[in-house]
């Protein structure tokens, strides 16, 4: 039942349909706030397209256009909230999905919060930085999920509030890999800034020492056929590409691996690390964006160099000759993902949206625009 001292929610963020962490997130903390009592509306960025005109996703721009055309009007919703909390990514989409969320919320008059995710922040705000500083300055609060963002906003003057990344852990299951076999499991979308690549050059080393590994890749993207190409041109065996995996079926392809292994050269605080940790898998990771901050190196897992496979190969084949230190690295693993439950944010969740001051990250951006 809906509190009526709670204020309204409207969350703008990419729905489930779209592959990466942010609709998880916004799924996830949706659904988090319905049960704490309050209303809560959900506005996908990437509304669904009418039957008949779905096969138009094929074509790039005309999917832009006619995604526009149908999640513009959809904000007008915005008039019921009291608070609009809009996720947001780098680049283009930061100009197709927040801003137009953050102009009609200033219009109405609504508190506004970005909740900024993307990786590349440091590279988005230098290089695009007069198409993004005066909608920042625009927001009541700027929230991000780690202190690695937290620093790059700094750079450029900004104060903001970290509530980081939530896992339900309810849904995946902790066990001790032991044995602890060679099933490796990568689940980050197929673009170019995860590596994926690297990943599987390195399975193609670790294979020619461990005869019976397997490496189950799950995820979609930009780069599918390629790494397919890849894979079968190293003439590897078992490598298994699954393809995107339902939220709800990914506790079952963790349960399988007993090794998680990510390769990206770009990021930020990866929601399937945290799902890895509280699978019990140990995990071997490049060190980028906020990673060395959940995967501490020798302490809850491996860090490996960027675009060095054979560094990867080197560091499961450590964990896999030494099972007891790969399992203390995931026990540890387990009590990092406890600063990431529900129980953990709630309050801070329920502070922000309440208008209480963060007494350590005040936004210093200034409304620029009253409609």
């Amino acid at each position: 039942m809906n509190h009526p001292m709670l204020p309204k929610i409207a969350i703008v963020a990419p729905g489930l349909d779209s592959p990466g962490g942010q609709g998880i997130q916004a799924s996830t903390l949706a659904s988090k706030l319905r049960r704490e009592g309050y209303e809560v509306r959900f506005i996908p960025a990437n509304p669904r397209f009418p039957r008949g005109t779905r096969w138009l996703r094929r074509f790039p721009y005309v999917r832009t256009l006619l995604n526009e055309m149908l999640y513009l009007p959809s904000l007008l919703r915005l008039r019921h909230a009291d608070v609009v909390h809009v996720f947001s990514a780098s680049y283009w989409s930061f100009l197709l999905a927040p801003v137009p969320a953050i102009l009609v919320a200033r219009c109405l008059g609504k508190r506004e919060v970005l909740n900024y995710h993307s990786g590349e922040a440091a590279d988005h705000l230098a290089r695009w930085g007069k198409l993004v500083h005066p909608w920042l300055r625009m927001v009541d609060e700027i929230v991000v999920p780690s202190e690695y963002l937290k620093q790059v906003f700094v750079r450029y003057g900004y104060q903001v509030r970290v509530i980081k990344n939530t896992v339900d852990t309810s849904s995946f299951h902790y066990r001790e890999r032991s044995p602890l076999r060679p099933r490796l499991l990568s689940t980050r979308n197929l673009e170019p800034h995860y590596g994926v690549g690297n990943t599987i050059i390195a399975f193609t080393m670790l294979r020619t020492r461990y005869k019976d590994a397997t490496l189950t890749i799950a995820g979609s993207g930009s780069q599918h056929d390629e790494l397919r190409q890849l894979a079968a041109s190293l003439g590897t065996h078992g490598i298994r590409f699954v393809g995107m995996i339902e939220p709800s079926a990914m506790p079952k392809l963790y349960e399988e691996a007993d090794i998680f292994v990510n390769s990206s050269v770009v990021d930020n605080q990866p929601v399937s690390v945290l799902e890895a940790f509280a699978s019990g898998l140990p995990a071997v990771t490049t060190g980028v964006g906020d990673l060395p901050n959940m995967v501490r190196d020798g302490v809850t897992g491996l860090i490996v160099p960027t675009w060095d496979p054979l560094a990867l190969a080197e560091a499961v084949a450590f964990l896999l000759e030494n099972t007891d230190r790969a399992r203390l690295f995931a026990h540890r693993a387990k009590e990092e993902v406890n600063q990431h439950t529900w129980a953990w944010v709630k309050d801070k969740w329920g502070a922000l949206y309440a208008g209480h001051r963060d007494p350590v990250s005040e936004v210093s951006g200034q409304p620029i625009l009253k409609c």
